[in-house]
């Protein structure tokens, strides 16, 4: 797998997982011993923003895990701290969270802007997150830093969601992420070195940027253990990125469709 599916993969594991995490009819853990877990298989289809790119399509197993302390879902594994809950409506989640793998990175021959390039690698990102979720918009909010330290980079999410039903079995969730990276990060990915500079890519310092995602995620439930899933995104890519000479888009989109089975 090359690193651009190798991207695609984990982002829609990630997307996958929240779909699955969020579903409701299926029991949830309330202590260590008890568990939900499940399996599924997921299609998705993406267009980055690098020049010249072509649209991926790919199929994803899905595997997803979780009890009152761990959630595994994807490239993402959350430790769990004891949430907080008040007025019945409200509740604070939060602990640690490591991005096993990313969903980042290129090798110089998944597009022809990309030729000459080093490669640049994914990294192990890792730090802190919490959600509260309220009867008005569910608000979520993470800091992560690259722990493998291939971009030295860190970057901060803060998203806004809400769930609306219609009827018992069919959800729809609408939401908005706005995404901050840092110089290191924008830089390492969409940066060109003077040594990679070349007629049509001249060399380019990145500095920090923000990222708008919008997307709409619907969940059919059969029952406690069937659903199917689909998910619409699109990526506003922030101004340093949108410079580069490695990009001609400004912005991505992603179509993720798939079935979970939860025992």
């Amino acid at each position: 797998m090359n690193s651009a599916r190798a991207r695609l993969a984990s982002l829609g594991l990630a997307l996958v997982a929240a779909s699955a995490a969020g579903q409701e009819g299926a029991p949830e853990p309330e202590d260590s011993r008890s568990f939900s877990w499940g399996l599924g298989l997921a299609a998705l289809t993406q267009q980055q923003g690098y020049s010249g790119i072509d649209r991926e399509t790919i199929a994803i197993p899905v595997i997803y895990f979780e009890n009152a302390w761990v959630q595994l879902f994807g490239p993402w594994l959350d430790i769990k701290l004891p949430e907080l809950e008040w007025r019945g409506e409200q509740k604070l989640e939060y602990g640690v969270r490591t991005q096993l793998f990313g969903f980042n990175g290129y090798e110089a021959d998944d597009a022809p802007i990309l030729a000459g390039m080093d490669e640049r690698k994914s990294g192990i990102f890792a730090g802190p997150f919490a959600k509260w979720s309220n009867p008005i918009v569910d608000v979520s909010l993470e800091w992560l830093v690259d722990a493998s330290g291939n971009s030295e980079g860190q970057r901060t999410t803060l998203g806004l969601e809400r769930q609306y039903h219609v009827g018992e079995h069919l959800m729809f969730t609408p939401g908005v992420t706005a995404t901050w990276m840092d110089e290191e990060y924008v830089d390492y990915y969409y940066g060109v070195r003077g040594a990679e500079a070349r007629a049509g890519r001249p060399a380019y310092s990145a500095g920090s940027t923000m990222n708008a995602d919008f997307s709409l995620r619907t969940d059919y439930l059969f029952d406690r253990h069937h659903a199917v899933f689909g998910m619409l995104q699109y990526t506003a890519l922030g101004a340093e990125i949108k410079d580069s000479p490695l990009t001609d888009r400004s912005g991505e989109t992603m179509v993720l469709l798939g079935y979970m089975y939860r025992f």
